[in-house]
């Protein structure tokens, strides 16, 4: 494996930007992929988990491509949620302290697209963008995408299960002779096995990082129970953790501000995190979590890509998702870069089949715990006393 980022061809202005950040030897998916994008012009599908550092597997690569003193956009990179797409944007801004000035633009739902018009006649070199803002600004002939040589799809299974088929076959159609199509994804389902068949070459570069779908540091662990009972194991489990942080995944909205609800009422520093919310208001929630003034995130599942946090010891799931895959998407918020996470499910008989869903495609049985494994801080009622 390579010990640092010279070794792969980057200029030495980008690693000294990267050694400030901390990052100075490669990943697994950087080590493969950097050498080979650098090489020149590809078509590349990588599979790899999230938290195994893709944004600098593509974002590196992309950097020292762009030429600086041509005044057009030159890269598209396409993520699911505005959150990605911020995340993705600034940490390509942290990469060039040290280079000619490369100039990045976010665009996504949530904000007045006249204000992102307005900041698009600026000079820019690279937009990251939401699928469905992306057409809104191509109708609007908003956007000029000419000069564009590569174009990097990224969580791009997290973007078909969000609904956007449509949407990338009209964007990448649009951008049929575009030299360098990547794409990542943690997963591989038969909907993007058809976009890499329509939209890449035949010949395209395949790097799968391993076998696992997920993360091997992460101990996966679940607790069957009643629905009633899922709120006071909950309590217990957090009264347990003594102040760690973590997040708690809930099927809906509703959910997600009910239960928020009730862990305030408990004394617990917890706010709900989902899409019916204004910008400002997830921004406000988010500055509150990563400042740590904030404990807990109550999310749904649009929280479970593109979040600009450092590692969290848990992700707990109230509710099992509905989908199989946004599991390993939910628990990659956890066990990130090298670091050791738990992922907790709290099981009701209803969601039985979705746990066998979950333990097929991670190729693993989830530890099955008892109440006395959650250190209750009461005495477990007869119901909790689960047989295997």
């Amino acid at each position: 494996m390579a010990q640092n980022f010279k070794s792969l061809g980057l200029n030495k202005n980008l690693i000294k930007g990267l050694n400030e950040l901390g990052i100075v030897k490669p990943t697994q998916i950087q080590e493969e992929a950097i050498p080979l994008l650098l090489e020149g012009n590809a078509h590349l599908v990588g599979q790899a988990q999230t938290g195994t550092g893709k944004t600098a597997a593509y974002g590196l690569p992309i950097l020292e491509r762009i030429n600086a003193n041509q005044k057009s956009i030159q890269a598209l990179i396409l993520c699911p949620t505005r959150e990605l797409s911020q995340q993705v944007a600034k940490q390509l801004f942290k990469f060039t302290k040290y280079t000619e000035k490369i100039f990045t633009e976010a665009v996504y739902g949530g904000e007045k697209i006249d204000i992102q018009i307005k900041n698009l006649s600026r000079p820019t070199h690279i937009v990251v963008a939401t699928p469905g803002r992306l057409i809104d600004l191509l109708n609007r002939k908003a956007i000029d995408l000419s000069q564009v040589h590569t174009v990097v799809l990224d969580e791009a299974d997290e973007m078909l299960s969000m609904g956007f088929k449509q949407q990338l076959d009209e964007i990448l159609s649009a951008l049929r002779n575009v030299e360098n199509k990547w794409l990542f994804s943690a997963t591989m389902p038969h909907g993007i096995k058809q976009i890499v068949n329509q939209h890449m070459a035949e010949d395209a570069h395949r790097i799968q990082i391993s076998r696992d779908v997920v993360n091997k540091n992460i101990e996966h662990k679940f607790l069957q129970c009643e629905e009633v009972d899922k709120l006071p194991i909950l309590l217990d489990f957090l009264r347990s953790k003594k102040g760690e942080r973590g997040i708690i995944f809930c099927k809906t909205k509703a959910a997600t501000a009910k239960l928020a609800k009730q862990l305030i009422a408990k004394n617990v520093a917890a706010e709900a995190l989902q899409g019916d919310m204004l910008q400002k208001e997830r921004d406000k929630v988010m500055r509150a979590f990563k400042n740590e003034s904030l404990r807990l995130l109550v999310a749904t599942d649009i929280a479970a890509r593109g979040l600009d946090i450092d590692q969290l010891p848990h992700v707990i799931n109230v509710d099992l998702p509905n989908v199989a895959a946004d599991y390993v998407h939910r628990i990659g918020r956890t066990g990130r870069a090298g670091a050791a996470g738990e992922a907790i499910s709290l099981v009701s008989a209803d969601e039985i089949d979705q746990l066998k869903d979950i333990e097929k495609l991670i190729g693993n049985k989830l530890q099955r715990v008892y109440v006395d494994g959650f250190e209750p801080t009461h005495d477990a009622p007869d119901s909790y006393s689960l047989t295997k």
